[in-house]
């Protein structure tokens, strides 16, 4: 398919929704100093979990504590002894690794891998002053500009100025990035690329 049929497609993929925020951790200024576009979605080693994925929890020789099981929408897995584990915002390793140290509590040496049955396909979020706002699917990567392109370009009000981006990381914190729409066309060889499930806000 041709570049332009494919963002034609793209294009006209809406989906609404929304992400609940958590507390906001750092906030720093984008410098944007990367000329190159890598790739979003990355090495599949280091896919990042994301609410909705299935997962298969296997523990070596323990089949009462081997799960399959989905990520809850606030990011969270149960698991036998354990319970409640945050897995959205981390790799499928460092799941393994969270679940290996506290499975040593109740059991000697476990052996623990975490396997992705299914996932969801990536989405980012454009809230706030923008003429479509909710969630956007993401089949590949997406700069910020090509984003608010998709959400339908600013109201007459927004501010594009003072735009923030919510980031959660592995550990489930926040991180606020600000972006200047202005600064970065007059700087197109310094695009900011979008991670799944980054939040857009246009004040």
């Amino acid at each position: 398919m041709k570049p332009a049929a494919l963002v034609t497609s793209w294009l006209s993929m809406v989906v609404l929704g929304a992400l609940p925020v958590a507390a906001l951790a750092q906030t720093r200024e984008v410098a944007n100093t990367s000329g190159a576009l890598p790739s979003v979605l990355g090495d599949p080693s280091d896919y990042r979990l994301v609410a909705g994925d299935k997962l298969r929890i296997e523990v070596y020789k323990d089949p009462m504590l081997s799960q399959s099981l989905q990520i809850r929408p606030d990011g969270k897995i149960t698991l036998p002894l354990i319970g409640d584990v945050l897995a959205a915002g981390a790799t499928p390793i460092e799941l393994t690794a969270v679940i290996t140290q506290r499975l040593r509590e109740y059991v000697t040496a476990p052996s623990v891998t975490v396997i992705v049955s299914e996932s969801v396909a990536p989405t980012i979020y454009v809230m706030g002053e923008v003429n479509s706002p909710g969630a956007k699917p993401m089949p590949t990567p997406i700069t910020v500009v090509q984003a608010l392109a998709v959400a339908g370009g600013f109201k007459d009000f927004a501010n594009p100025k003072k735009i923030r981006i919510l980031r959660r990381g592995a550990n489930g914190a926040v991180e606020t990035i600000n972006f200047n729409y202005k600064d970065a066309l007059a700087h197109p060889e310094r695009p900011m690329l979008l991670k799944p499930g980054d939040t857009v806000i246009v004040p």
